[in-house]
């Protein structure tokens, strides 16, 4: 089973609260990793010693009792070594403690729950856009209990994809990986629905491309740009007005 997150580590650096924590921890890192080295070079002490220094300032007095060395200079390396980590520890506990009470911890849970959810479906519905034309297919196929995994790049309908109680990707249909984040490779259709027909176009190529079993249904403003969406693969090709004023005529 491939998918576009190849593997467990790619997914964790993708997430905006693991790089805002990286930052943090990595000075934290480098603070404890300047102060061994410090240590080792001015104590000469190894790298074992050195690091129980940081746990316990108070063991470099008891060293210099039985060695020579600079015990002033060493303590005041140590004064800037632990007020460097007692700055990165409260940097990591303020990025923590804003993710917290801001909800982006449960905002990355969310999204994590549907990546694993994506990733077990087979054969759903992909649909590219959830403005009036996506939504009113993703409600019909709700209604049917079709599997429904909505791509949309606006912040309001992403989050009203997500209201409606769909699985909901965040992004660029007209890209490889975000077709591949929706599991473009194991679903039965994609629907190209958003109110713009070119990038509607280049979303059935993409896919195709990507999945060529897959069923592209394309939505196009009107009948000019129909032969160019059959020629990028599109197995059905919606133009709205027409198809209305149909279903209108078949009811007079």
């Amino acid at each position: 089973m491939k998918r576009s997150l190849d593997t467990p580590l790619r997914a964790v650096v993708r997430r905006q609260l693991l790089r805002q924590l990286l930052r943090p921890v990595a000075a934290f890192a480098a603070v404890v990793a300047i102060g061994v080295a410090g240590f080792v070079s001015m104590g000469g002490v190894g790298v074992v010693d050195a690091l129980f220094w940081l746990l316990d300032p108070t063991s470099i007095e008891l060293h210099f009792e039985a060695h020579e060395g600079p015990e002033t200079l060493v303590k005041a390396y140590a004064v800037v070594v632990l007020s460097g980590l007692v700055v990165a520890g409260l940097w990591i506990g303020e990025t923590v403690f804003s993710a917290a009470f801001g909800g982006q911890i449960q905002t990355e849970l969310k999204h994590m729950q549907i990546e694993q959810a994506v990733a077990d479906l087979r054969g759903h519905v992909i649909i590219c856009g959830y403005g009036t034309f996506g939504k009113t297919i993703a409600r019909a196929l709700q209604a049917t209990d079709r599997d429904v995994v909505v791509i949309e790049s606006q912040d309001a309908e992403f989050q009203r994809a997500l209201d409606d109680d769909l699985l909901a990707i965040r992004g660029d249909a007209r890209r490889e990986e975000t077709l591949r984040d929706a599991g473009v490779e194991r679903a039965g259709v994609v629907v190209g629905a958003i109110d713009d027909s070119n990038a509607n176009i280049q979303i059935a190529m993409n896919a195709s491309q990507i999945a060529p079993s897959v069923r592209l249904v394309v939505r196009v403003g009107d009948e000019t740009y129909e032969q160019l969406a059959r020629r990028a693969g599109a197995d059905r090709v919606i133009i709205p007005e027409v198809a209305s004023a149909e279903q209108v005529t078949s009811m007079l």
